[in-house]
């Protein structure tokens, strides 16, 4: 994780192109995710996948290293079991998205459903339960709408990261900006 702290005063003319550049793809990322979350979405499915594959492979590979039998078992099930589950996020990347909206959904019922129960069950020690309870009766409603329509909560989920993304990017410029006017204004050392 990057910071401001971690540019050192006598270094930002440095510093600001690169970031300026991350910044750049960040706001690039969230403009496309924004204007095409359907894609986003099974780009993000994709590289889950490839993930899981390259994760796979290492699970199998630490199988056979000299250790613990049950350890290496472990491993080799795992490693086993990443590989399948990439191959068939690659081969279904569509369904893959879709349980990732139902997964939401269902969490956000869930959750919901506990917030609604403490808030009737602490009633009586805490003032202002009917703010739990609206938030968990939010989620619930949040839950049961993506439940309903998960493609609906895919391209919300990829509507947020595109938010995330432009707001981080945007951020990211205006960091390098502030760096270029340091670095101008800076005697070099």
């Amino acid at each position: 994780m990057t910071s401001f702290a971690a540019f050192s005063v006598v270094e930002p003319r440095k510093a600001a192109p690169l970031v300026a550049v991350r910044g750049g793809f960040a706001v690039l990322f969230g403009l496309f995710a924004l204007i095409w979350p359907g894609a986003t979405v099974l780009v993000l499915a994709i590289l889950y996948g490839v993930y899981a594959i390259v994760d796979g492979i290492g699970g199998l590979m630490q199988a056979f290293r000299p250790g613990d039998a049950g350890h290496r078992a472990a491993y080799g099930i795992l490693g086993a079991l990443g590989i399948v589950a990439g191959v068939l996020v690659l081969v279904w990347p569509g369904i893959t998205v879709l349980l990732l909206a139902l997964l939401v959904g269902l969490w956000a019922i869930v959750t919901g459903i506990a917030e609604i129960a403490a808030a009737i069950r602490l009633r009586k020690q805490i003032q202002g339960e009917a703010f739990l309870i609206a938030a968990g009766a939010i989620s619930v409603l949040a839950g049961i709408l993506i439940v309903i329509n998960p493609i609906a909560g895919a391209y919300g989920i990829a509507l947020l990261v595109g938010i995330y993304a432009l707001l981080y990017g945007i951020v990211l410029l205006v960091l390098a900006f502030r760096l270029r006017k340091l670095a101008d204004t800076t005697p070099a050392a």
